[in-house]
This record gives C-alpha cells, sequence and structure tokens, in this order.
C-alpha cells in the first residue's frame, strides 16, 4: 500500500507567530519529519509525505502537531490511498515527466 498524504500545519495564535511569518514553527514540524525518515517532499504551500500505511500516515501527522506548542493550530490534509503503488512521490512526478519528454522543476 502507498499512502500520499499531503498538509499543511502552522499556528494562528499569537503565542507561536513571529508577526506575519511562521517559517520558524513550521522548520520545527519539517525537522521531525526528517529525522522520522518517511519521505516527504517540502513545497511553498505545504508538505507531501508518502508512508506504507494510513496508520503511519496519521502518526506523522500526530508527530507533526506535537511539535508545535501553540494555542490555535490551522491544519489542512489531503490523502492519495493506493493498495498497489509505492514510491508515488516520485513516480508520479517521473510519468508527467515522461509524458512530456522534458524534466519539469520540482
Amino acid at each position: 500500500m502507498g499512502v500520499l498524504v499531503e498538509f499543511s500545519m502552522f499556528p494562528t495564535s499569537s503565542d507561536c507567530r513571529d508577526g506575519s511569518s511562521v517559517s520558524k514553527q513550521v522548520c520545527k514540524i519539517i525537522d521531525a519529519i526528517d529525522k522520522s525518515g518517511v519521505s516527504y517532499q517540502l513545497t511553498p504551500m505545504g508538505t507531501i509525505i508518502e508512508t506504507e500505511t494510513l496508520r503511519e500516515a496519521l502518526d506523522v501527522i500526530e508527530m507533526a502537531y506535537e511539535q508545535l506548542d501553540c494555542e490555535r493550530i490551522y491544519s489542512a490534509l489531503k490523502f492519495d490511498i493506493r493498495k498497489d503503488s509505492k514510491n508515488r512521490l516520485k513516480n508520479k512526478i517521473k510519468s508527467v515527466e515522461n509524458l512530456l519528454n522534458r524534466k519539469i522543476n520540482h
């Protein structure tokens, strides 16, 4: 099974914000994901992780939440769960590149 999750998570309360920037808080989440060994890709609007099971994906989301000791946290999640495929984080991009017959900026 392959589980892709695209999510964004950041504080909305003033106790964890530095003006309008949430970069310091996002760094805590990315550092924890990186140390977990889960495949991931940071994007300007969120992070995509790939796990083998839904439970593992949910554990990563919970771990990300635990990195933020804030009064209020915003989070948005999208799941793509497929039983017959793995390594989709890279293969989905390769598929489009093959059809275009060129590398894309990612």
